[in-house]
């Protein structure tokens, strides 16, 4: 098992959670669709803000864990349709990679090391990536173990320092390589796969034109796979 250190970050933005519960309500509907741990995002955090955004009702997967949110405050129901507008709610991009409000779940990981490649040198698991020229690669936490999938290899780009830099070669288990195109990073420094307020924000709409997978999935398996925190 990986310790926390190791593993990717999920971190939920507070003030884009109130925000986006806020505009799913003006948008209507009455039933938030809060399963499989609130699409990643974690069901008690997006219940809370959804009872004070107004929203009437949540949609969880078990009766245990509706009267658990019961608890709190919180009605939750089982074997209702819900129809909250779940893009607007969660902050995701359309498949255009159009955003209606801010997301609220930022996938980040960190820069490991580092290594000079020269013109020629290849990288990872049977070397589909060779280096064209010059550069610096950074080892990357998060890899398909943790919903990275593997098709993003040499498909994708990850925000490194405000600029999006491609993942190389074939995502392993739990990292990834991103070419920093003559450009350094240090290590322990972030990177952001997708969310946030940067160039990564609607980077979703890609990993779903890429692996053939919803962004609903792909948001709900890798917010489920990484260490989760909270922001303002």
């Amino acid at each position: 098992m990986l310790s926390s250190s190791a593993l990717p970050r999920a971190v939920i933005s507070r003030s884009a959670l109130t925000a986006s519960a806020a505009a799913a309500v003006a948008a209507g509907g009455r039933i938030a669709d809060l399963r499989r741990d609130a699409w990643g995002h974690g069901v008690l955090t997006v219940g809370q803000a959804a009872r004070v955004a107004g929203i009437a009702h949540v949609l969880v997967d078990s009766q245990s864990e509706a009267e658990a949110l019961a608890l709190e405050g919180i009605d939750a129901v089982v074997d209702e349709e819900p129809d909250i507008d779940s893009t607007l709610l969660y902050g995701l991009p359309d498949a255009d990679g159009v955003l209606a409000s801010r997301p609220i779940l930022r996938l980040a990981g960190r820069v490991l090391s580092t290594k000079r490649l020269k013109p020629g040198d290849a990288v990872s698991y049977g070397y589909t990536h060779r280096a064209s020229e010059h550069t610096v690669v950074a080892l990357v936490t998060g890899g398909y173990a943790q919903g990275i999938v593997r098709a993003l290899g040499n498909n994708a780009h990850v925000e490194v320092d405000g600029v999006e830099r491609p993942i190389i070669g074939r995502v392993a288990m739990d990292v990834c390589v991103v070419d920093l195109q003559g450009h350094e990073a240090a290590v322990g420094s972030e990177v952001t796969y997708f969310g946030g307020i940067g160039p990564a924000a609607p980077a979703l709409a890609r990993w779903s034109a890429v692996t053939g997978l919803t962004v609903a999935e792909l948001v709900a398996v890798t917010g489920s796979h990484a260490q989760r925190e909270w922001e303002a």
